[in-house]
């Protein structure tokens, strides 16, 4: 497959939404970042080129939030939902024509979210939906398909906390060209956070010749090296891809964030997994470019 034949490891960007936000933007919305689509398209294509600057070789599109269902709830038009879910990646690839990039071209990886996601309840970090297999189809077919056909790099389904929605993700990428990487939010060093073990998980994927890399996201850094360990043993086949959270824990009641957010302590932390077999590296939640800019040193200086 055209992904594994590239050079790893590869730095992937860090999170979106806490850089917006020091950009002045609000999103206090249903939409959350993607609300942005709308309203301030410039700020998505700046953040995107932070990362770019910082090292990113991989940038992740403002996708994750905008769901066709929720785009309806909206109140939107078909025409114009079509046109917001392709849209992430054009400003994703607007931002690489913009970023004067060396020999490797910049990949773009179309940010699908969780059911969850569209719930805006939680829910990713519970995975409990009370839906059924033919339900959770209907809500990702059309997005997948939408974004199928893009000129994305990559479809990246982020913060998967359920083991029902995996399976049925599965099914629905296994006749796509594009390939995908899937990405599970865990609560603990074994377990997705529905309560399914993630090597249950794994095992259901790594047959799944689309989906190049499993991996975690959304999750504290505490938990990283047992979560690697687990699928490099269970899909050996697949590569890795591990981009955490900054391990702070969000207070709701003040819409603070509580813990320590350290740039050079995440990136020796990251050199470390990339040393325990992680071939994608990056950050989520409260990790910005920085971060990934001290990543991206550590990898050059242990590769010189």
């Amino acid at each position: 497959m055209y992904l594994n034949s590239l050079r790893f490891p590869l730095i992937l960007d860090g999170g979106l939404s806490n850089v917006l936000e020091s950009k002045g933007c609000d999103l206090n919305h249903k939409l959350w970042t993607a609300e942005l689509l709308i309203s301030n398209p410039q700020a998505i294509i700046e953040t995107h080129i932070e990362y770019l600057k910082a090292g990113a070789q991989i940038i992740s599109t403002i996708g994750y939030q905008a769901s066709i269902q929720g785009l309806r709830d909206l109140g939107f038009e078909q025409a114009y939902i079509q046109e917001l879910i392709l849209k992430p990646v054009e400003l994703a690839a607007e931002a690489i024509n913009q970023f004067k990039h060396n020999e490797f071209k910049p990949l773009i990886a179309a940010s699908i979210g969780p059911y969850g996601a569209y719930l805006g309840d939680g829910s990713e970090y519970r995975g409990n939906y009370g839906l059924s297999d033919i339900e959770l189809k209907y809500f990702h077919e059309e997005r997948i398909d939408l974004l199928a056909d893009s000129s994305s790099d990559i479809l990246a389904f982020e913060t998967i906390p359920s083991y029902q929605e995996a399976v049925v993700i599965a099914d629905l990428v296994k006749h796509k060209q594009k390939e995908s990487w899937i990405s599970f939010s865990c609560k603990d060093g074994v377990h997705i956070n529905d309560g399914t073990l993630l090597a249950k998980a794994c095992e259901l994927i790594e047959p799944v010749e689309k989906i190049f890399a499993i991996g975690v996201n959304c999750t504290a850094p505490n938990h990283i090296s047992s979560l690697i360990s687990i699928i490099k043993q269970h899909a050996p086949s697949k590569k890795v891809i591990i981009y955490p959270n900054s391990g702070e824990v969000f207070n709701a009641v003040d819409k603070t964030w509580k813990g320590i957010n350290n740039a050079s302590d995440f990136a020796n932390q990251a050199l470390k997994w990339v040393n325990e077999g992680a071939d994608i590296i990056g950050g989520c939640c409260r990790i910005g470019p920085n971060h990934i800019e001290q990543i991206a040193t550590n990898l050059a200086t242990q590769s010189s």
